[in-house]
């Protein structure tokens, strides 16, 4: 008989020793669960330890149900990020938010601390035929801000915008939202600005008078080179702290070689060398777009009869060769407008609504990977077909453009049919998506004075602050050896400055 209860009790056996097993690797991992957060670090455990884990988010509730309440946590920019409600309930940044869940932070300790040089007016608001008095370097914005000139300036016009911003927080009464505030001590510092207006020096003073041996740009560039890097903050950090504008593919063309060391403000990198400019170090801003933003569009993928727009310059140098295989290979398409344009007469007017009543806009490479054409399109909800193979743009380390932008390689838009059977491919689902995800990031786009929550001015400035440990960490490592001895040429020794490294 016992021979027979035997196999019954190892069953049951085994089934004790399973349950007491379950139930001890489930108190193990409570126990650690409480324990590490205790330690302060529950963004550590769910990044790293137990990524996407439910089983973390129901505990993580559990838990948080028995503390104060606390707001939500702000994600970063795209409609991928999570928000967790108080309910403890999923919901995208991008729905429960406007502009995609960017909220700006005026607490001192998160915003961007600035210090801005007093350079003088000729190489900032005097380009604007703005004209100091009592000795005043900046104008009076309570009073009057200095008109900046239109047309295809515009587009370039990002040193303007951020001057203005910098300059706006110093107010009696400064915008409550904010993200960049001007300190006057250096040592408070982040970043140090240079506020030299240099594409417009370029757009305005880059042709040579008949008097002239140099036009006048280029000796602003050089005033600029000679006033930098004999300021103190510059010989001690030898520019790697600096912030310098340089949004116009040909401004600071002269002077970029000497200045390289600073963090540059570029539209791309078509015309820098990688040594000089490159993504790494560098900041890529969106143009200001001249067509009118699209208010209150209530389109429908039907309510658009143009499937493809593109108006502009056809036949470009470079890498432009792109524009004219395909006005050759489209120009004959019934529902494709691919025509030649320029900003004057009614242009920029005709471009308006052309991109408000299309459903795909092209941005194509010209003279250089960049152009205002993307940034037009986004303002105009028509989604953006981008056919430059070297384009960079702007926060996308934060912003997935593929949700919004149709990305084609060169090499394949230049083949017959192969472009317009891809457009075509697309139907209404996928394209009132798109439609509704650039009106959700429109904003980002958008420049302002006084800068708005999440618009242009702010999101520049946060692409600012993301390089900022990058920059400090550069600037600690050149400093490691600056108090070693270093003999000269006479056998003396000398303490070595920053810039040597």
């Amino acid at each position: 008989m016992a021979e027979r209860n035997a196999p019954s009790l190892v069953i049951v056996t085994r089934k004790s020793f399973f349950c007491l097993f379950t139930f001890t690797s489930l108190l193990f991992v409570l126990s650690w669960v409480f324990v590490l957060r205790s330690t302060s670090r529950p963004q550590f455990i769910e990044n790293t330890l137990l990524p996407n884990s439910k089983l973390l988010a129901v505990i993580d509730h559990a838990i948080s149900a028995t503390e104060s309440h606390k707001d939500a946590v702000e994600p970063s920019v795209g409609n991928r990020a999570i928000l967790v409600d108080k309910e403890g309930k999923e919901r995208s940044s991008s729905s429960s938010r406007p502009n995609g869940g960017v909220k700006c932070n005026t607490n001192e300790k998160d915003v961007l601390k600035v210090f801005m040089h007093d350079l003088p007016s000729e190489f900032h608001f005097g380009l604007l035929d703005w004209e100091p008095t009592g000795g005043a370097v900046w104008p009076d914005l309570q009073t009057k801000v200095p008109h900046y000139p239109g047309g295809l300036n515009l587009q370039h016009s990002i040193e303007y915008w951020l001057t203005l911003d910098l300059l706006a927080s110093e107010l009696p009464n400064p915008p409550n939202a904010r993200f960049a505030i001007r300190v006057r001590n250096v040592t408070e510092a982040d970043i140090i600005f240079v506020p030299f207006f240099s594409s417009l020096s370029y757009n305005r003073f880059s042709k040579i008078d008949p008097h002239q041996k140099r036009s006048n740009n280029k000796v602003l560039q050089d005033k600029l080179v000679q006033y930098l890097t004999a300021q103190k903050e510059w010989k001690v950090s030898g520019g790697r702290d600096h912030l310098i504008v340089a949004h116009h593919p040909n401004s600071l063309l002269d002077a970029r070689m000497q200045l390289w060391p600073a963090t540059f403000i570029l539209s791309d990198f078509g015309r820098y060398p990688p040594n000089v400019a490159n993504v790494e170090k560098d900041v890529i801003a969106p143009y200001k777009h001249v067509v009118k933003t699209f208010v209150s569009d209530s389109s429908t993928f039907e309510s658009r009869p143009t499937l493809l727009y593109f108006q502009g310059a056809i036949y470009r140098k470079d890498g432009g060769f792109a524009r004219q295989e395909l006005f050759y290979l489209l120009k004959d398409e019934k529902d494709v407008h691919f025509a030649f344009g320029t900003v004057q007469k009614n242009g920029i007017k005709d471009a308006t609504q052309g991109m408000h009543s299309s459903k795909f806009c092209l941005n194509i490479a010209g003279d250089t990977p960049s152009s205002n054409r993307l940034f037009d399109a986004i303002a105009s909800h028509c989604v953006p077909v981008i056919i430059s193979d070297d384009i960079e743009l702007p926060y996308e380390d934060v912003l997935d453009y593929s949700e919004f932008c149709i990305f084609v390689r060169t090499s394949d838009a230049v083949k017959k049919d192969y472009l317009i059977n891809l457009i075509r491919s697309i139907g209404r689902d996928e394209w009132t998506r798109m439609w509704k995800r650039l009106q959700e990031v429109q904003n980002f786009y958008e420049f302002h004075y006084p800068s708005r929550e999440g618009d242009a001015v702010q999101m520049i400035w946060r692409a600012v602050a993301r390089k900022v440990p990058g920059i400090k960490l550069k600037l600690h490592k050149s400093r490691r050896f600056s108090r070693t001895p270093i003999q000269n040429e006479k056998g003396l020794t000398r303490i070595p400055s920053p810039k040597n490294f």
